[in-house]
C-alpha cells in the first residue's frame, strides 16, 4: 500500500499535484476538512461529537480526527492506498496516524513536501484570488500570516518524518508537469 503525506505551504500547489497523484497511482484522497465535513453532514457519532466541539469554538482534538480518518481507511482497506492532505498537523498527529496505519498493516510510504519561496506563494495565492474571489487569498498580510503559520507549525513534522528517512522535499516551482515528475521520479523509487 502506497500512503503518501503530502505537503507544503499555501499555494504550493498540493491540489493540483494531489489529483495527479490520485490518477497515476490510483489512490485514495483522504483531506481531513472534507472528512469532518462529511461526518458532520451525515450526522454520524464522530460528526455529531466534532459539530459540538466546533460550536463551543474549540478545536476538534486529535483523538476524534484519527477516529474519522480511521473509518474512512477501514472502508477502504483494499484500495492502493492513501494521500493525507492536512494531516498531520502535529508531531503527535504523525505518531497517532504511525500507530493507526501499524495496526491496519501498513504504514507511511513518504511525507513529500513542496517547496516554494514565499514571494512566489504570495504572487500565486494574489493571482489565486483574483481569479476565484477568495478574500483570504487577495490580501498579503493575510497571506504572509497564513503561510508563517504553516513554516512554523510543520516544521516539527519535517524533523519527525527526517528521523525516520520518510522526508522528501521536491522543488515546486516550474510547470505542473516538471512538478508531477519530480514528484513521481521519488515515488518510483520506493
Amino acid at each position: 500500500m502506497l500512503n503518501i503525506v503530502l505537503f507544503g505551504p499555501p499555494g504550493a500547489g498540493k491540489g493540483t499535484q494531489a489529483n495527479l497523484l490520485i490518477e497515476r497511482y490510483g489512490l485514495l484522497h483522504l483531506s481531513t476538512g472534507d472528512i469532518l465535513r462529511r461526518e458532520i453532514a451525515n450526522k454520524t457519532q464522530l460528526g455529531l461529537e466534532a459539530k459540538k466541539i466546533m460550536d463551543e469554538g474549540s478545536l476538534v482534538p486529535d483523538e476524534v480526527v484519527i477516529g474519522m480518518i480511521e473509518s474512512k481507511i477501514e472502508l477502504n482497506l483494499f484500495c492502493n492506498g492513501f494521500i493525507f492532505d492536512g494531516f498531520p498537523r502535529t508531531k503527535a498527529q504523525a505518531v497517532a496516524l504511525d500507530n493507526l496505519l501499524k495496526i491496519k498493516g501498513t504504514c507511511i510510504s513518504v511525507m513529500l513536501s513542496l517547496k516554494v519561496q514565499d514571494e512566489e506563494l504570495i504572487r500565486r495565492l494574489i493571482s489565486r484570488g483574483k481569479d476565484s474571489g477568495r478574500s483570504d487569498d487577495q490580501d498579503e498580510e493575510i497571506i504572509a500570516n497564513r503561510i508563517n503559520e504553516y513554516n512554523n507549525k510543520t516544521a516539527p513534522l519535517k524533523q519527525y518524518y527526517s528521523f525516520h528517512e520518510k522526508f522528501q522535499e521536491i522543488e515546486g516551482v516550474g510547470s505542473i508537469n516538471d512538478i508531477s515528475h519530480r514528484l513521481n521520479k521519488v515515488i518510483d523509487s520506493l
